[in-house]
C-alpha cells in the first residue's frame, strides 16, 4: 500500500480559519501532520483517516487493517514510520504497509504518544507519568510526572513536549529535556482527545491543533412515539486550531477567544404592587480585565448614568417613583472580547510574599456577607483544611480540595450560610463560594466574589441568541505582590474523592463573563436608602432577561 500525499490548497488558505469536521468520523483521538496532510485515528471504528482540512473529505488509509487499529488512542509520525498506542502496548509501522510491529508493553494502558528522532514519549494516566523510551534499544530512559489528572495526548517538536489533558481541558507546554511545565492554556472546548503540530512550509510558523471527541444531547423527532420529541445522544468530534499567547511577565497564557454580545435587562413585573419613591436602580457592568475587553456598552429601554464603585463600572437607572401598575424594561447591552486565561504560579513563587496591608485585612478577611465565620463547624473546617501548611498557594489548594471532599453540587432556591451548607454536605455554586470565602478568610487569605453569568459554551452556535440556565459565581483570591487570581467555585469538583483537576484553579474559560468584581451585582435604593431583602427583593419586583450572542471567533493575538 502506498501513502500518497494529496494536492491541497496553500497553507494560508487551509489552516487556522475553520473547524475541521471529518465526514463519517465518530471519535477522533490521535492526530498528526505529514507536511500539510492531516491524519487521524477514529478509535471507535478503527479507521486511519486522511483528512482534507479545507473540505472535511476523508479517505480510509487502512481498509484491510481496520480491526488492528480499533481502540488505538495515540498516534504519532516520525519520518516514514507511524507510531500508535493500543491497550497497554505501543506499536510502530511503516506508512507504506501499516503492519503493526510491537515496540513495548506497559503495566497499565498507554494513552498518548509522540516521537522525536530516537526519543519516544508515552503517557500513562494510570501510572501518572510520561514515560520516555529510546527508539533503538526500546528501553525506558526516564519519566516525567504527568501535569494533569486525566488521559493525556502528546505532540513534540525541537524543544517542547505538548501535553493535552482531556479532564483538565488544558494543554501544557513542557521543556522536553527537563519535564518542567513552562505554561499552560485552556482549550476552548471540552473533551480534547488529540493534539498535533503543523509547521507552515513557507513561513516556518508552528500551529497547534486539537481533536475533540464526546457525545452531545439533542432532541430527536421520533414519529413512532408520543410525544414524538425525545432526548437522545450523538457523536461529536472535530478538530480545531488552538491559539495561545503567553505573557511571561504577568505569568499567564491567553487562549482562543470570541466576540460576544451580552444583554442584561430587567422587566418590572412585581408579585405584589408597591409604591417606591425616588428610586435608583444600580446594575454592574462588565469589567475590563486581562482576558476580557469591553468594546462598547449601550442602554436598553431607558437611559442610564455611570458610576465607579471600587473601580467597577455600574449603570444607574433613576425613577421619580415606581407606582402600582407601572411597567418598564431597562438594562444594558455590551460588546465583549473574551478569551481563556490560565495563570502559572508555583508554591516556590510565593515563599517570600509581602505582608498583607491593613486595608486588605479590614476589607477581605472579615465576615461581611453572612459567612458564619464564628461558628464551630466553619472554624473547625478552616483548621482541618490547611493543617500545618503555611504556603499561601498550597493553603488555597488544600482549602479547595477540602471543600470538594465535603460538598457535592446541588441547586437550591436560596443561599444558606456556610455552617448550614457544611452540615448538609450539598451546595450550589453560590454556597460553594460562601464556604470557600469563610475558610480562606479564617486562614488569612483575602478573597472576594466574582462572576454573575457564563455564556452557554457552544462556540459553534454563532449569531444565534443563547440564554444561560442559571447565574453563576466564582471567587478571586489575592496574592500580595502579584494581584487577584481567579478560582472556580464547583465545576472542578468532579466527584470520586479526587484527584480533582486544576483547570479553573487560577484559570477561566472564554465563556466566563466577569461583571462587577468584588461588588454587589444589583442594588436598589429608595429616597437614598438601600433596600434589603427584608424590605423588598429585586426578584419580587422584576424579571431579568439575559441573552448572549457569539458573533465570531477572535483572531490570534
Amino acid at each position: 500500500m502506498t501513502f500518497a500525499l494529496p494536492s491541497f490548497p496553500s497553507t494560508s488558505q487551509m489552516f487556522g480559519k475553520r473547524t475541521i469536521r471529518p465526514l463519517g468520523a465518530a471519535a477522533l483521538c490521535g492526530i498528526a501532520f505529514i507536511k500539510d496532510t492531516l491524519i487521524a485515528i477514529d478509535t471507535v471504528k478503527g479507521h486511519l483517516l486522511q483528512i482534507e482540512p479545507d473540505s472535511d473529505n476523508v479517505k480510509i488509509l487502512n481498509p484491510h487493517q481496520v480491526r488492528e487499529f480499533m481502540d488505538v488512542t495515540g498516534l504519532s509520525v516520525w519520518e516514514d514510520t507511524l507510531w500508535v498506542t493500543r491497550g497497554n502496548s505501543v506499536y510502530l509501522s511503516k506508512l507504506s504497509s501499516l503492519g503493526l510491529e510491537h515496540f513495548v508493553t506497559l503495566p497499565y494502558p498507554a494513552d498518548g504518544i509522540a516521537v522525536w528522532e530516537s526519543t519516544v514519549y508515552v503517557s500513562c494516566e494510570k501510572q501518572g507519568d510520561i514515560l520516555i523510551f529510546d527508539r533503538d534499544t526500546r528501553k525506558q530512559i526516564t519519566k516525567f510526572y504527568a501535569p494533569g489528572v486525566g488521559v493525556e495526548s502528546l505532540a513534540v517538536d525541537e524543544e517542547t513536549l505538548w501535553v493535552c489533558d482531556r479532564t483538565e481541558q488544558t494543554v501544557y507546554s513542557i521543556d522536553r529535556a527537563t519535564g518542567e511545565v513552562q505554561f499552560s492554556v485552556l482549550t476552548p472546548f471540552d473533551s480534547p482527545s488529540g493534539i498535533a503540530i503543523h509547521k507552515n512550509a513557507e513561513t516556518g510558523e508552528k500551529s497547534l491543533y486539537i481533536a475533540y471527541a464526546s457525545e452531545e444531547p439533542y432532541v430527536r423527532d421520533n414519529p413512532n412515539a408520543d410525544p414524538s420529541h425525545q432526548l437522545s445522544y450523538r457523536d461529536r468530534t472535530f478538530i480545531h486550531p488552538l491559539h495561545y499567547h503567553y505573557n511571561p511577565d504577568k505569568r499567564y497564557a491567553l487562549s482562543n477567544g470570541y466576540l460576544i454580545e451580552m444583554s442584561y435587562l430587567e422587566e418590572i413585573s412585581p408579585l405584589e404592587e408597591v409604591y417606591l419613591p425616588e428610586v435608583e436602580w444600580r446594575i454592574a457592568l462588565p469589567s475590563e480585565t486581562d482576558r476580557q475587553k469591553v468594546k462598547h456598552v449601550e442602554p436598553i429601554g431607558l437611559p442610564f448614568t455611570e458610576e465607579l464603585i471600587e473601580g467597577q463600572r455600574v449603570a444607574v437607572f433613576k425613577f421619580d417613583a415606581l407606582t402600582p401598575g407601572e411597567r418598564h424594561i431597562f438594562g444594558w447591552k455590551a460588546l465583549l472580547e473574551v478569551r481563556g486565561i490560565k495563570y502559572r504560579l508555583t508554591p516556590a513563587d510565593v515563599e517570600d510574599i509581602p505582608e498583607l496591608s491593613p486595608e486588605f485585612q479590614d476589607r477581605y478577611l472579615v465576615d461581611d456577607d453572612d459567612l458564619a465565620m464564628d461558628t464551630n463547624i466553619v472554624r473547625r473546617g478552616a483548621r482541618e483544611a490547611v493543617g500545618s501548611e503555611t504556603n499561601l498557594l498550597r493553603k488555597m489548594y488544600s482549602i479547595r480540595n477540602y471543600v470538594y471532599d465535603e460538598l457535592s453540587y446541588g441547586i437550591k432556591p436560596h443561599i444558606d450560610t456556610p455552617d448550614i451548607v457544611l452540615e448538609r454536605g450539598v451546595g450550589s455554586c453560590g454556597e460553594y463560594v460562601g464556604v470557600l470565602l469563610a475558610l480562606c478568610r479564617l486562614n488569612g487569605i483575602p478573597c472576594r466574589t466574582v462572576g454573575r453569568y457564563k455564556c452557554p459554551p457552544y462556540a459553534e452556535h454563532q449569531r444565534v441568541p443563547l440564554q444561560p440556565d442559571f447565574n453563576h459565581v466564582w471567587l478571586e483570591f489575592y496574592l500580595p505582590g502579584f494581584g487577584w487570581l481567579p478560582m472556580e467555585s464547583n465545576p472542578d469538583d468532579i466527584g470520586n474523592d479526587g484527584p480533582y483537576p486544576t483547570r479553573f484553579f487560577m484559570g477561566l474559560s472564554w465563556y466566563h463573563i466577569e461583571i462587577g468584581k468584588g461588588i454587589t451585582f444589583e442594588t436598589l435604593t429608595s429616597k437614598g436608602l438601600r433596600l434589603t431583602k427584608e424590605d423588598i427583593s429585586i426578584g419580587e419586583l422584576a424579571i431579568n432577561h439575559i441573552r448572549f450572542t457569539i458573533l465570531e471567533e477572535l483572531p490570534p493575538l
